[in-house]
């Protein structure tokens, strides 16, 4: 199994880090959990192609977790030319509603869609890439999911809880993945959770949400559905994970001095392995490995 971070960000715009989104490779398949802003960039400087993606996990419908969704889908499709199968898409709801909203029959690709599937100067391309007419539309897989909701392949699984962050707006959801490779726990947005805790027991990597300063912020709604720094290594040390790795991070981590203060705080409370996420890091959530290939 190998982890790549795509992007570590938040939804403040950033040149350093882009949105959050994760890319796990196990067992020949690619999943990413969220794809926002920046992701799909960074997927092309990992080496990696739209038509290597066989998953999409989504943690919730914010749209700094969700926007680079569209280029993924139909880059995928537009490329594969027919010849790969369909993009499998989990997430909350409404993840079916807004994904027809943008493919369907009176989506907001759906212009775009009909010139690339009737226009013979884009036939001709599609042609080319080893396409058999007549050419049809992407029809991904698309299930929605909850709390207590298990996805399995034959060779890994995705375990999903309910998360707090941002309800009753929207559904939150972290999300265990599984293999004899290892194990990596994804936080998605959440505040304290005793069934995160519970999710990410015993796991090799832990990305987690790390998106202030704890005790920075005066506000409750915050301190319920988001985590600090604290919060995160408290999470780490409860559920005993092997690695700890901060995401969703914004610009006051990264200024001198005061990551080097955050990270020995936590270290107090969390006696794993610690790091501060960069985009495009990756890892691995092997047993025997250090952990962070570069």
């Amino acid at each position: 199994m190998k982890i790549t971070l795509l992007g570590t960000g938040n939804p403040a715009p950033s040149l350093k880090r882009m949105g959050p989104g994760y890319m796990v490779s196990v067992a020949g398949d690619v999943v990413l959990f969220d794809h926002g802003p920046g992701s799909h960039h960074r997927l092309l400087e990992s080496g990696a192609r739209a038509t290597d993606v066989t998953h999409v996990f989504f943690s919730h419908l914010h749209y700094d977790h969700f926007v680079d969704f569209p280029r993924l889908l139909l880059t995928r499709w537009d490329h594969g030319a027919g010849k790969i199968p369909e993009l499998n898409v989990y997430g909350p709801p409404p993840l079916g509603k807004m994904i027809d909203g943008l493919i369907g029959p009176d989506g907001v690709f759906e212009p775009d869609l009909q010139a690339r599937m009737n226009w013979d100067a884009s036939l001709h391309v599609y042609r080319a890439r080893g396409g058999v007419e007549p050419r049809i539309g992407p029809r991904p897989n698309v299930t929605e999911i909850g709390k207590g909701d298990t996805v399995e392949t034959t060779n890994w699984r995705v375990q999903v809880v309910e998360v707090p962050h941002a309800q009753p707006y929207l559904t939150c959801l972290a999300l265990r993945l599984d293999s004899d490779s290892g194990s990596v726990v994804y936080s998605g947005d959440a505040g304290p959770s005793k069934a995160l805790e519970k999710l990410a027991a015993g796991c090799d990597v832990l990305i987690h949400m790390c998106s202030h300063i704890s005790g920075s912020v005066d506000n409750e709604a915050t301190r319920t559905g988001t985590s600090g720094h604290i919060e995160a290594a408290r999470t780490a040390a409860a559920a005993g994970a092997r690695r700890l790795v901060a995401s969703h991070i914004y610009d006051q981590f990264d200024r001198p001095g005061v990551r080097e203060k955050v990270i020995a705080e936590m270290a107090r409370i969390y006696d794993g392995v610690i790091v501060f996420g960069e985009d495009l890091m990756q890892l691995s959530a092997a047993p025997e490995t250090p952990g962070v290939f570069r």
